[in-house]
């Protein structure tokens, strides 16, 4: 009799637990950034927030980084549903979104890009290409630079094999450079090897890669703004409760709150290291200035133009407003 009651109870009891743990939604997420580097650390950051305020009601699963992933896969994994979140910059996932471009050339902040309907049509173009989710973004006011082994005396790169990325294809080739695409993981040997003589990269981060152990000069002024973004898959999202999605919302708002001052903080201690390091600043002023910077906005607004014409004038509008 008390075996049966115990198999009775069990029975009962069975789909009441099944429902709870049901209740607990489980997202497997993917960077395309190396874990605990720069521009993975803001979304490790967002997952234990999601996990510790959802805790019993959604938790974020991360699979890993590059390792598991490589970075140039993640947008269609997580168009495909193979992934359900992916910390990415749209250079990544240039394939299936060449629009993503546009956010590297904004010169206005995010917060006005929120308000102003630009990132509206950022979320419609991820919808609709990625099959994903817009759920925020980080890196907000953080530059990017091109390091040299050698150096440059004007903003001319021939005769230099540059390593590059969607990011500064154009403008790279525009100045002449030969170009090799790689993963970030790919670029220190290519340094050490001497296959390449430069990369491109934002103004935080050679040193979680150790690259800075091959970078001789930094090129300044800086150009572009770092974005990486925080994407769910549109069916993954889909099936979240009210709940759910808040706190997954809550934790990007929070996410991007702060930024610009994290970012300065971020810029002001690399640069103190970069020196520490003894690379040499290769400051163009005047003409070369000029040119430098005139040059980086006019072949990355061109190849958004070329690539993604049905809205390369109406991003420039709201990100720009030029």
């Amino acid at each position: 009799m008390i075996h049966r009651r115990l198999i009775l109870g069990a029975a009962l009891t069975a789909p009441a637990l099944r429902s709870a743990t049901a209740q607990e939604a489980t997202l497997r997420a993917v960077s395309a950034f190396q874990e605990g580097t720069a521009f993975a650390r803001p979304f490790e950051t967002f997952i234990a927030r999601v996990n510790e305020e959802g805790r019993g009601k959604i938790r974020i699963n991360f699979i890993g980084g590059p390792r598991a992933m490589p970075p140039f896969e993640v947008g269609n994994a997580l168009r495909n549903g193979v992934i359900d979140m992916a910390n990415s910059t749209a250079a990544f996932y240039e394939n299936l979104m060449p629009e993503g471009a546009a956010t590297k050339l904004a010169t206005k902040d995010w917060a006005e890009v929120r308000a102003n309907g630009g990132f509206a049509l950022l979320a419609r173009l991820h919808a609709e290409k990625v099959n994903a989710h817009y759920l925020g973004r980080h890196g907000d006011k953080m530059p990017f630079h091109l390091y040299l082994t050698r150096e440059i005396g004007a903003p001319d790169l021939r005769g230099l094999t540059i390593r590059t990325s969607p990011v500064y294809r154009a403008f790279f080739t525009a100045l002449g450079a030969n170009l090799v695409n790689t993963a970030p993981g790919e670029v220190f040997t290519a340094l050490e090897r001497g296959v390449v003589q430069g990369y491109g990269w934002p103004a935080q981060g050679i040193f979680d890669l150790g690259w800075h152990e091959r970078t001789r000069f930094r090129v300044d002024p800086s150009f572009y703004r770092v974005e990486v973004n925080v994407l769910v898959n549109n069916a993954r999202w889909a099936r979240l409760n009210d709940e759910q999605r808040a706190i997954l919302t809550r934790a990007a708002e929070e996410m991007e709150a702060g930024e610009a001052e994290r970012s300065r903080t971020a810029i002001e201690a690399d640069y103190a290291r970069m020196r520490e390091a003894n690379i040499r600043v290769i400051e163009f002023t005047g003409e070369n200035r000029d040119r430098w910077l005139k040059v980086a906005q006019d072949a990355g607004w061109d190849e958004l133009a070329r690539n993604a014409p049905q809205h390369a004038a109406e991003l420039r509008r709201l990100l720009s407003g030029t």
